[in-house]
């Protein structure tokens, strides 16, 4: 099996096989979902016990109207459907190749809390089919981990997301040591994490949306750009308000266009200066705070003397114009 395969990935071998019966099959351990505390080799041998379970059809079919969203999305608004709508009719048209893993409701009898699986979950509902699910015992903090550990083997979170869940995660006591096994990343990255939400809060990544195309560089730029506007989060408040029918990605440009420190106009194209016969022995340059005058060597000198003693009358001239209504 290969080291690389989410767990989730060791499931395709259930995509024809028949549910056991609901009263006879016991519930699937959730020593998997706590793994980042243990070592990789007693990860791999109950992922293969888990495995051999699976080839045994050691799963349930559960109305998916039953399943409630896990209580720690991962998510962010999704504005591209296209994809999913390619999910959604592969599943129609193959049934579902992989269950999905949920727990039981820790508060409502009969109910069930999603662990990891929410396409297919989507799917199931929209297709009105039984949904194909593991049952696990889990906690809260075995959920979330759970949740990060897939997310990270199927590495389809938007940087953003992976902040913002990372954020969930620290926020339930989870310790930055399975958070960093969790969802793959290092010290370094998960202080980018903080440094980021520290800036925009929850309000603005939820607002903004998964904008899968924008990465860690443009997050940190926009993050930037915000701590040093005093009225920066309301700005973008504001922005996103009034662009809610464009993509997350253009959400996201136009929030950094918008705090975008203003750039330095380009300076004027040169102003060539020209003899009698139309030959070129110089030329004079404008910017916003300067004018540089370029002549060839030959003639330096004397234009240098000829420019020196007209300055005064020039300058003059500019105060009498100045002074016109």
């Amino acid at each position: 099996m290969s080291k690389k395969r989410s767990l989730v990935s060791s499931f395709s071998e259930l995509a024809n096989s028949k549910p056991a019966d609901p009263v006879q099959v016991p519930r699937v351990s959730a020593g998997i979902i706590g793994a980042t505390q243990r070592t990789l080799t007693e990860i791999r041998e109950e992922r293969d016990r888990l495995a051999e379970q699976v080839a045994l059809g050691g799963f349930l079919e559960i109305a998916p109207e039953l399943v409630d969203p896990s209580p720690f999305p991962d998510r962010l608004p999704d504005d591209d459907h296209t994809e999913f709508e390619r999910f959604r009719v592969s599943m129609e048209e193959d049934g579902q190749k992989v269950p999905v893993q949920v727990r039981r409701h820790p508060s409502v009898e009969g109910r069930y809390q999603l662990v990891y699986g929410h396409r297919r979950l989507r799917a199931a509902r929209e297709l009105n089919r039984p949904l194909k699910a593991f049952v696990v015992e889990a906690s809260d903090h075995d959920l979330l981990l759970a949740q990060g550990l897939e997310n990270s083997a199927r590495q389809d979170l938007s940087w953003i997301e992976k902040a913002s869940f990372a954020a969930r995660m620290e926020g339930a006591g989870i310790k930055a040591r399975d958070i960093r096994t969790a969802l793959q990343v290092d010290d370094a990255e998960l202080a980018r994490f903080r440094s980021v939400l520290s800036s925009l809060g929850d309000e603005i990544p939820a607002l903004i949306g998964r904008a899968p195309k924008i990465g860690r560089p443009r997050w940190t730029a926009l993050a930037a750009q915000v701590a040093k506007s005093p009225d920066g989060i309301q700005q973008l408040v504001r922005i996103l308000a009034a662009a809610k029918d464009v993509s997350s990605n253009d959400r996201f440009a136009l929030c950094l266009e918008a705090l975008a420190e203003p750039r330095e106009p380009r300076p004027s194209p040169a102003l060539p200066l020209e003899r009698g016969d139309g030959t070129s022995f110089g030329r004079v340059l404008f910017s916003p705070k300067a004018i540089q005058i370029e002549i060839v060597e030959e003639e330096a000198k004397d234009f240098q003397s000829f420019f020196e003693a007209r300055l005064p009358e020039l300058v003059e001239q500019f105060r009498q114009q100045s002074r016109k209504p």
